[in-house]
């Protein structure tokens, strides 16, 4: 299996931004994940696209063995960096380098809707223990909040080629499968304090921004740092927090 164009290309180049841009997670969310997936100091957990390893490294703590498989070179090396007690593999969740049944818990954050969902749901299913059990995460801007809705406004005349996680048709998969039944969804808050360059570093992290040319590049992030110099919210502050509303979906293997 091949990576979607414009992940290959945008992360290829988009590592550093990725890193300082993107948000972690909430506490209660790695709590919640924690729990329902039954990870401790036994558990080997594969998180798939684990990008600069923003889940990754959080998962440590619970002493569990963690392989990150992420199929972008850049996106691996920094992951490295952040996260050396991981196992870092090239693959791609469509085609796991790993033996059947050898992983009790996987993680997909920010990335499920980048794969071929039927694909990689057999994939993930092979690997998985009979007992194993999957959970999806995302931070989803907050779009209620005026000053959001409109950088979103700014992403979107550029991602139209681009998977969108928050339009929902990762569900799909889910919904036509028999490989995995819901265990539940819960969404919880969350707040990332920025600056302007942090938010510029936010918007350059988004794939299809990265991939954009130069020219267009630029052209999107001084729309991005106006927005954050006029509108009323935001103008005049050192920093400021980007809302999100954080997704938890967990699954357990049939």
């Amino acid at each position: 299996m091949t990576v979607h164009r414009l992940a290959a290309q945008g992360y290829a180049t988009a590592a550093d931004a990725y890193e300082k841009g993107r948000p972690g997670y909430p506490r209660v969310a790695l709590e919640l994940l924690r729990d329902t997936l039954r990870i401790d100091a036994s558990s080997t957990v594969i998180d798939l696209g684990a990008g600069t390893g923003k889940l990754t490294r959080l998962l440590v703590p619970t002493g569990a063995r963690l392989i990150a498989l992420e199929p972008v070179e850049g996106m691996r090396r920094k992951l490295m960096q952040m996260v050396p007690s991981a196992t870092v593999v090239d693959g791609v969740a469509e085609a796991i380098p790993m033996a059947d049944a050898t992983v009790d818990a996987a993680v997909a954050a920010q990335a499920f809707h980048w794969f071929h969902g039927d694909l990689a749901l057999a994939e993930i299913h092979r690997v998985l223990r009979p007992t194993g059990r999957l959970a999806l995460l995302w931070n989803l801007r907050d779009e209620r909040v005026d000053w959001v809705a409109r950088l979103s406004q700014i992403f979107d005349r550029y991602g139209r080629d681009a998977p969108v996680h928050r339009i929902g048709a990762w569900r799909r998969s889910f919904a036509e499968t028999r490989l995995f039944a819901p265990l539940g969804e819960r969404e919880f808050t969350h707040m990332q304090e920025l600056d302007i360059d942090g938010l510029l570093e936010r918007a350059a992290s988004i794939s299809y921004i990265a991939a954009l040319s130069v020219q267009e590049r630029y052209s999107v992030l001084s729309e991005v740092r106006e927005l954050a110099t006029t509108h009323p919210d935001l103008a005049g502050k050192s920093t400021f927090s980007f809302p999100y509303r954080t997704l938890v979906a967990s699954y357990e293997r049939r």
